[in-house]
């Protein structure tokens, strides 16, 4: 077998409301796939050398909210020609407020980075994933499938710049959002590609996961175990093949 170069990789995997450690050690399986990958894993942004280093940053969040210099750093890394593995809650700033789920505006530059911020999501419930860009290697053959997960309503930046890999339809309401009303809109993002710079993020919202204990301190128990498209055989394709991208094969 030939000798590969070794390939710097961070992966941060935290936050709240979702279980955590079940997502990180299902990427961590799928990076070990490639073992000239070294992987860096984290709980925050704090070590921005480390992601400066790396040639491409992986992250499962929600409810993490990077610094200034934090996200100034992120947006120097893409910018500087790394390649993001952006998944569901990344894009998420959470407060429970007594009129509900509110999606604070605190990171405007992750936001502009990532090409979107989370603001609210319908009831789990399942929904139809179509294929936007059938042609692109990232989700070629993959086929409109079904999934019962977050049905991601976002607030997109720079959204003629963004390439649709996969699109969902859904008008209605967010309830228990605080911006609720999505009657006016129809078509939503599952996954994109957002150039920036000499780099580009590879955002995918699917992927929620909660375990009986991740809902504290809203709930000590939470009933149900959700593991939603981590159930899904098409999910993890398209992780699959995220990562071949995220390396330059793709």
């Amino acid at each position: 077998m030939t000798k590969q170069a070794i390939v710097d990789a961070v992966l941060v995997a935290a936050g709240k409301y979702h279980d955590i450690d079940f997502a990180r050690l299902e990427l961590l399986k799928l990076l070990g796939e490639h073992e000239q990958v070294r992987v860096r894993v984290a709980s925050d942004y704090a070590d921005t050398d480390a992601i400066a280093r790396a040639k491409f940053l992986v992250t499962y969040t929600c409810d993490v909210r990077p610094t200034q210099p934090q996200q100034d750093a992120l947006a120097s890394f893409v910018r500087r020609g790394g390649r993001w593995v952006a998944l569901h809650g990344t894009n998420s700033a959470l407060d429970f407020t007594p009129k509900g789920v509110d999606a604070p505006r605190v990171f405007p530059t992750l936001a502009h980075t990532l090409g979107s911020q989370f603001i609210a999501h319908p009831p789990i419930q399942p929904y139809r994933v179509r294929v936007s860009a059938p042609d692109h290697p990232l989700v070629a053959g993959i086929g409109e499938f079904e999934t019962d997960d977050e049905l991601y309503l976002s607030e997109y930046h720079e959204r003629e710049k963004l390439t649709a890999l996969l699109e969902t339809e859904y008008s209605g309401k967010a309830l228990g959002f605080v911006e609720e009303d999505w009657s006016r809109t129809r078509q939503h993002l599952v996954m994109y590609l957002r150039p920036l710079g000499a780099g580009a993020v590879l955002y995918n919202t699917l992927g929620h996961c909660r375990s009986h204990y991740d809902m504290r301190p809203v709930t000590d128990y939470y009933p149900k175990i959700e593991r939603c498209s981590w159930e899904k055989p098409q999910y993890y394709e398209l992780l699959r093949r995220s990562l071949r991208w995220a390396l330059g094969e793709l």
